[in-house]
């Protein structure tokens, strides 16, 4: 009943695969005489998938590596699926506004991040893009932390690593901020930061590749001293995963397209102090890029 009122319109035929997915694709190729060429993707179909087919046809299947090529496909957005993430970086945008009160010495990071994630249902999200990431103090050196019952304490840092699911499409942004006022090696490192972003920005146009997207960044915080900190990639493509093509990283010679939306996120963590990141969603236009995600830049002392 769901899945009928869901296609209701498409076009699309609808035919329920009652003893599962895997079983009903067997059934279907079986049908067909000699071998059956199937493409795959090796990102997505398990081994013990993939075992299951072969035991059910038999040899029958000559298995072909697609090599991305869905992939490839949803790098580059449609007018409506910008729309969608336009929306979705305006959302998470505003749920980092209505947050930022809340952020104070005393809470705990979960509480924060569950605050989030309150926040974006409101607002009418589906859900979070990704496990919403709030670390503070010394562990806002690990760029993947996960969330902890630790409570916000005076004079550290907060890194906090949010995004939303709307309308089927992710946002994703980052901001960090300071509780109390912060020394000098902190904020020297977040304009280091922030100037990193700006560079990474600017390169980005049509032609360009995700590579050299990497190295603009990479060179301004290597330029003042906390290249070595900077520890992951530049960004990622984005859009019905949080994590899509093209990687923003050293060396990847993939284009830039427009209509691609891609995060600018640089980094530096050192560990004792702290983690700095900003990151925001830009979609590739046919001249530069246009942020979707508008919450401030600046640094905030609270």
């Amino acid at each position: 009943m769901q899945a009928a009122e869901e296609l209701r319109g498409s076009g699309i035929a609808l035919e329920i695969a009652r003893k599962g997915l895997l079983a009903a694709v067997g059934g279907i190729l079986r049908r067909r005489r000699g071998k059956v060429s199937l493409g795959y993707s090796p990102a997505h179909l398990t081994v013990a998938q993939k075992d299951s087919l072969d035991t059910v046809l038999r040899g029958q299947i000559r298995w072909m590596d697609t090599g991305g090529v869905v992939e490839k496909l949803r790098a580059v957005k449609e007018p409506a699926e910008l729309d969608a993430m336009r929306e979705a970086a305006r959302l998470i945008s505003d749920v980092f506004w209505s947050v930022l009160p809340k952020i104070r010495p005393g809470i705990s990071e979960l509480r924060v991040s569950a605050e989030i994630e309150y926040e974006m249902k409101l607002r009418g999200a589906s859900g979070p893009s990704f496990d919403t990431t709030v670390a503070s103090g010394p562990r806002s050196a690990l760029p993947h932390a996960r969330v902890t019952s630790k409570l916000l304490s005076k004079k550290e840092l907060v890194v906090l690593d949010q995004g939303a699911i709307l309308r089927g499409y992710c946002s994703d942004m980052t901001r960090t901020v300071f509780l109390g006022r912060a020394p000098l090696r902190v904020r020297q490192m977040y304009l280091a930061v922030r100037e990193a972003q700006k560079a990474a920005k600017a390169v980005v146009k049509p032609g360009v590749t995700a590579g050299e997207v990497d190295r603009a960044a990479r060179q301004v915080l290597t330029r003042r001293g906390f290249g070595r900190y900077f520890t992951h990639s530049t960004g990622h493509g984005l859009g019905i995963e949080v994590h899509e093509m093209p990687r923003l990283g050293a060396g990847d010679a993939t284009p830039l397209e427009q209509g691609m939306v891609v995060t600018i996120e640089p980094g530096a963590y050192i560990e004792g102090l702290g983690g700095i990141r900003i990151e925001d969603d830009v979609v590739v236009t046919s001249s530069g890029s246009v942020d979707l995600t508008t919450a401030t830049r600046e640094f905030l002392e609270l």
